[in-house]
């Protein structure tokens, strides 16, 4: 911690509870933003990898329709009863 940061806390740390809650408020909004532009940023970047990988034919789009009907049939296989009971 810097000496800032270390004369900051001692100063906050004197105030009243409710003043420190809403500091402490604020600053936790303020790494959530930041959280939220790292999101931002790293779903760009696989959007871009997807759509790289789309166009290079590396791997190839289903419809909707055909992922839930993969899907049902999977689960459909998956509760049919054992014949070895």
């Amino acid at each position: 911690m810097t000496a800032l940061a270390s004369k900051l806390a001692v100063e906050v740390l004197s105030l009243p509870a409710s003043v420190r809650a809403l500091l402490a408020q604020k600053l936790i909004s303020s790494l959530e933003l930041n959280s939220d532009d790292d999101a931002a940023g790293a779903w760009t970047q696989e959007i871009d990898k997807r759509s790289r990988e789309i166009k290079s034919g590396k791997v190839t789009c289903r419809s909707n329709a055909e992922v839930v009907q993969r899907l049902r049939k999977k689960l459909h296989a998956s509760r049919r009863p054992s014949s070895s009971r």
